[in-house]
């Protein structure tokens, strides 16, 4: 498999329909206004796309090194990758056979009953587990299933973003240095203060709105970003 390629996976993301932007500024999972969006439901809605980013999720935990025996999505935004990317991972493998890996998912509403390897989960991940997350804004529900795997006795060595929004959170920490400080490596495949300036010159929202997500980095973002020339 060849190397992450970061020119490549953002290409990937522009020609995928990924972000856009809102005259109106709709409502985050974490309560706060934004005029952007970084989505990725309608590429894990197309089969070839979802192979495509998972091949992408697998060659980017090679270029970092990362030791993995098991993907595991957050559900329910990254289940479906979650599955795909562990699937062909290990069909590479020399030792590929049964019973040598899981295919591990979560639930997204634990059963009230059983043993946490079937409260939790449809497929308990086994070994290193890289745990996957779609869109990255404070991590609040990202820091949640991370202490649920952990209280499971689940091994996580590293979580990968597909896209940090680049937030600070409520506590002034950015979301890498939250995850950091539960002895979890965080990586982030693309970035919003990389992307927005490319989708915001190609989609041309409006000046009015392009101030408005300026003003949106300059509240929360971990750093400013300029939209306006």
């Amino acid at each position: 498999m060849e190397d992450f390629n970061q020119e490549q996976f953002n290409k990937f993301i522009e020609e995928s329909g990924v972000y856009g932007f809102f005259k109106d500024a709709i409502t985050l999972k974490s309560g706060r206004l934004s005029h952007f969006y970084a989505n990725w439901r309608s590429v894990v809605e197309d089969v070839f796309l979802t192979e495509q980013l998972a091949n992408y999720v697998i060659a980017f935990a090679k270029t970092n090194n990362l030791e993995v025996d098991t993907f595991y999505g957050v559900p329910e935004g990254a289940t479906k990758l979650g599955v795909i990317a562990q699937f062909l991972s290990v069909k590479e493998k020399d030792n590929y056979a049964k019973g040598s890996d899981v295919l591990a998912m979560g639930r997204a509403m634990p059963k009230d009953h059983g043993a946490p390897k079937d409260k939790f989960f449809v497929g308990m991940p086994k070994g290193k587990t890289i745990v996957l997350e779609d869109v990255t804004t404070t991590g609040g529900s990202l820091i949640t299933t991370l202490k649920g795997l952990k209280e499971a006795g689940v091994d996580v060595s590293g979580v990968i973003s597909l896209t940090n929004r680049m937030e600070k959170r409520d506590d002034g920490k950015s979301v890498k240095e939250a995850i950091e400080a539960l002895g979890i490596k965080f990586y982030n495949m693309s970035t919003a203060i990389e992307l927005l300036p490319i989708m915001y010159e190609k989609l041309s929202p409006g000046e009015e709105i392009g101030k408005e997500v300026e003003k949106e980095f300059e509240e929360f973002g971990v750093e400013k970003i300029k939209l306006l020339k």
